[in-house]
């Protein structure tokens, strides 16, 4: 069900005038249309038999209603949803004349296009063809970045990306025709489980890192790492996705054009990227992967908040709760690695694939990472140094300091200042 039909302020008007415009139907449509709003489930098979007999005693008269305004008139269907399935009966009846490819059903829609399930007569293969909606098709700015995209796609080959086989035009629509990866996303796994364990994460990081490390050496910056483009398939291999934000590390002309903009998915965009900074380092992708990880293991996003600049204000400003303080079931090694993968600092996060590909390897053998180091817990030192001082006997107070009474304060500063510094090389020592 469409979520805007329960909006009330999306519903069109339903009175019995409500007529759909000339020319709002494309040749076929209204055609297929019974059939269409019945394999969507928004209507029964009994309601579309209603709607066709008024049709009929209308026919002799001077009506000029469609079914379509027969439908949205009894509150079957919105404008909204009648809009939606045109978009993609127009969307698929464009694709069926791609040559070489037989379009099976849709797989999903967004607002940027609409993937359909082919196959691929050739080979006799099933591939995902991703298709640029029409009002985009004078948008050139849209459309270099949908070529682009393949582009990018083509260029790298590793079992954890998704592989780009193709790209081209028909007709009015652009298409790229990918890898088909039957599964789920990390995004619904998460969904369904509301939280995954430290090994299963460890097994979904391992192998993105794996991918960033072969998009970086190739040279590409993806800009968009996030659950929703993470896939799993039913044997747990993990394929990164949708390379539309992807960027040569190269490509100054670009990051120039785009400079000032922030341009990745708020929950997990890193704080270089919210800046709009030029010099996109791969240490940006590494950040979103560290927010996605958290996302899995704590079963909330790093930093919620009540909209998009909110939510991109906290990655700047707001302090990190390790995910440890919301998962006691992880081991101090991972909640450290995922720590640094989300370093504000840039110069202080992991600089690349290669460095966090040998913490994980090395939290999974039981060690403790190289390049990750504990975080000191401020607060807790900060109970130790009232601790400390509050043992230490205050002179009472006098109307005029004693000359000395400086002097006893440095000491005492000192003294709290030696015990904290006992605490962190015993952590040091400890960790080591």
């Amino acid at each position: 069900m469409d979520d805007q039909a329960n909006n009330p302020s999306e519903t069109p008007s339903t009175s019995k005038s409500s007529i759909r415009s000339p020319g709002a139907s494309t040749f076929g449509f209204d055609t297929m249309l019974g059939k269409l709003v019945i394999d969507n489930g928004l209507i029964t098979s009994e309601e579309l038999a209603e709607c066709n007999s008024l049709l009929e005693e209308a026919a002799g008269g001077d009506s000029h209603h469609t079914l379509s305004d027969l439908l949205v008139n009894h509150n079957y269907v919105t404008e909204r949803q009648l809009d939606r399935l045109q978009s993609d009966f127009d969307t698929r009846k464009s694709t069926q004349r791609i040559s070489g490819y037989r379009i099976i059903r849709k797989l999903g829609a967004g607002a940027m296009a609409t993937v359909f399930l082919a196959q691929q007569e050739s080979l006799d293969r099933p591939v995902a063809i991703k298709v640029l909606p029409t009002k985009f098709s004078d948008n050139e700015e849209f459309i270099d970045r949908f070529y682009k995209e393949g582009r990018a796609a083509a260029k790298l080959n590793h079992p954890n990306i998704v592989q780009a086989y193709d790209v081209g035009c028909s007709g009015d629509h652009h298409y790229f025709v990918m890898e088909y990866v039957d599964g789920e996303t990390v995004f619904d796994r998460v969904e369904k489980e509301k939280q995954l364990s430290e090994k299963e994460a460890t097994k979904i990081l391992r192998q993105v890192a794996l991918a960033l490390q072969h998009a970086h050496d190739a040279g590409f910056i993806h800009r968009d790492v996030k659950p929703k483009n993470i896939m799993i398939t039913p044997k747990g291999e993990v394929k990164l996705a949708d390379l539309g934000l992807a960027r040569a590390l190269s490509d100054l002309e670009t990051a120039e054009a785009e400079a000032g903009r922030a341009y990745g998915t708020p929950y997990y965009i890193s704080p270089e990227q919210i800046r709009g900074k030029v010099d996109i380092t791969p240490a940006a992708d590494i950040y979103s992967l560290g927010a996605t990880i958290y996302h899995l293991v704590t079963g909330q996003v790093p930093f919620p908040g009540k909209n998009p600049s909110d939510v991109m204000h906290r990655h700047l400003k707001q302090p990190l709760v390790p995910p440890d303080h919301l998962n006691a079931s992880l081991s101090a090694g991972f909640s450290q690695i995922i720590e640094m993968m989300m370093v504000k600092d840039v110069h202080q996060r992991y600089q690349n694939a290669t460095d966090l590909l040998n913490d994980i390897d090395a939290v999974t053998a039981g060690d403790q990472p190289r390049f990750a180091q504990p975080t000191l817990d401020f607060s807790l030192l900060s109970e130790v140094a009232k601790s400390t001082s509050s043992d230490v006997p205050v002179a009472p107070q006098m109307e005029q300091p004693a000359k000395g009474s400086d002097l006893s304060m440095f000491y005492l500063m000192c003294l709290v200042a030696s015990a904290i510094l006992n605490l962190v090389l015993v952590a040091i020592m400890v960790a080591s």
